[in-house]
This record gives C-alpha cells, structure tokens and sequence, in this order.
C-alpha cells in the first residue's frame, strides 16, 4: 500500500471516530438498512477525497451522500466541493449533499430523497467498458 494511500485510510478511520452529530444520525438511518436494503459504507476513500457515505450495490446504485457543516457555505469551500463533485461524477458515481441541519430536523425527508436516486436512473453512468 503506497504512503499516500495508507494516510487515506488512516484519515478515514479517524473520521469514523469522529462522526458530528449529523454523520451519526444519518449513519443510523443507513446502517439499518432502511434505504431498500442498500448497504452503505461510511467514511470511505475514493481517489484522493474521503466521502462521507457510499453504496457500491451496482453501477446503476453508486451513490455517495456527503453532510456539510456551516463550513460548506464559504466561497473557496463551495468551489472545492463542485470540483470534488465533479470529479466524482466522472467517476461514475451519484452525489447527493445534505446540510447538518436538514439531517437533524429532516431525517425522514433525507432518507425519501435518497430512496429517490435509487429509483432514477444515474445521470452519470459508467462507460460501457467499464461496467464489465
């Protein structure tokens, strides 16, 4: 495992032990599989970026839920997200963002909107190639 890999993974680990409020309560909700029996994975790295939660059921299921703090609302962090987001779309995946907030009074309207992306078709499929 090269040393930039192995710092990834140590971040997530550390990340996983330190869950907000937000992380934790939709990790809840995910973890018992109330998202159609979808199974998700927290804290999970991919490339160079670390994703909050992922679902890697089947190229038409990959989905990666990211919670922003208040922090998300700056300009310079608003412009790391897009591209962050953008590249994980090339990539193939589906990104929804939630805010802190919207977990904590919402958690019911949080988990219908990702219930949702699984019944629409990804806008972002993998290339054929890659699917075999």
């Amino acid at each position: 495992m090269t040393e930039q890999k192995q710092q990834r993974v140590s971040a997530a680990r550390k990340l996983r032990r330190e869950q907000t409020v937000a992380e934790r309560t939709l990790w809840g909700i995910l973890r018992s599989r109330q998202s159609e029996g979808v199974k998700f994975r927290r804290q999970q790295p991919i490339g160079s970026y670390i994703v909050d939660f992922i679902s890697f059921e089947s190229f038409e299921r990959r989905l990666i839920i990211e919670v922003d703090g208040g922090q998300h609302d700056d300009a310079q962090v608003k412009a790391a997200d897009r591209a962050r987001t953008a590249w994980l779309e090339e990539q193939g995946y589906r990104v929804l963002r939630f805010w802190n907030s919207e977990v904590l009074t919402n958690p019911e309207g949080v988990l219908e909107a990702i219930l949702a992306a699984f019944v629409t078709p990804s806008p972002f499929p993998l290339p054929s190639r890659e699917r075999e």
